[in-house]
């Protein structure tokens, strides 16, 4: 009996997985988490704002972590790191050793936070791993790093952010180190847990102690700054409004 092998390419995959409805489906949100769902219904900059005033410190990431496929991203973190490596350590297999587990035991929602150490001209994601954390209904996935296969990744409809695009492989280059602990993001500590927020004004940070209390004075943020607009647009300065208010 003749038989006939197909072979799809990264691009057919993904137009596969946009039949299948993969590409179509809202980013997932567990029911048990009312965190996350409320960090969905709260700007970006006023997390931000809520991050400063509640922590104390800083949980904007570097302002060149940008959205290079969708534009809305919230979940909790999981991590991986990536250091840069001699050749011998830089195999294929070493070199997404912890990148690759990470994304096969990622649970849905979950945003996967890689850390490429110098790695601006090194893509810490493709077609491939991007093809896997659709499968497995991540959130998105944050890159403090490159990111190539930009293409296929939109067709798969998975958000991601990074500090750059580009066309280079970690493997020869970079070997994996590590995942589930700590990591460096963009000049952000993110732990595993954490809540990741991010949106056009960037991304952000939310210690899981604090998410509760961030969650809150955010809302209130929201509250306040949309109740002043009419009152912007009806005596035409912000001066008059913010000394009403209180706020800037």
């Amino acid at each position: 009996m003749k038989r006939t092998y197909v072979v799809l390419s990264l691009a057919a995959l993904a137009a596969l997985f946009a039949v299948l409805g993969f590409a179509t489906r809202e980013e997932p949100v567990s029911p048990a988490d009312p965190l996350v769902a409320g960090f969905r219904k709260t700007t970006v900059a006023s997390v931000a704002d809520a991050v400063d005033q509640v922590v104390g410190e800083r949980g904007f990431l570097s302002h060149d972590m940008r959205p290079r496929v969708g534009d809305q991203l919230v979940g909790r973190a999981i991590t991986a790191l990536v250091r840069p490596a001699p050749p011998e350590k830089a195999t294929a297999q070493l070199s997404a050793k912890h990148t690759v587990a990470l994304i096969d035991n990622a649970k849905p929602g979950e945003i996967a936070v890689i850390v490429v150490e110098d790695g601006l001209d090194v893509a810490g994601i493709g077609g491939l791993m991007a093809t896997t954390a659709k499968a497995r209904n991540l959130a998105g996935v944050v890159v403090d790093g490159g990111v190539r296969d930009v293409a296929e990744i939109r067709a798969l409809g998975l958000t991601v952010f990074s500090r750059s695009v580009t066309s280079s492989t970690t493997v020869g280059r970079y070997a994996s180190v590590s995942n589930q602990t700590p990591v460096d993001c963009a000049g952000v500590i993110v732990r595993p847990g954490d809540i990741v927020v991010g949106g056009e004004d960037g991304v952000v940070r939310v210690p899981q102690e604090k998410a509760a209390e961030v969650l809150k004075r955010a809302q209130e943020i929201d509250e306040r700054e949309t109740k002043m607009v009419p009152y912007i647009l009806k005596f035409k300065s912000l001066t008059k409004v913010v000394q009403m208010f209180n706020r800037i």
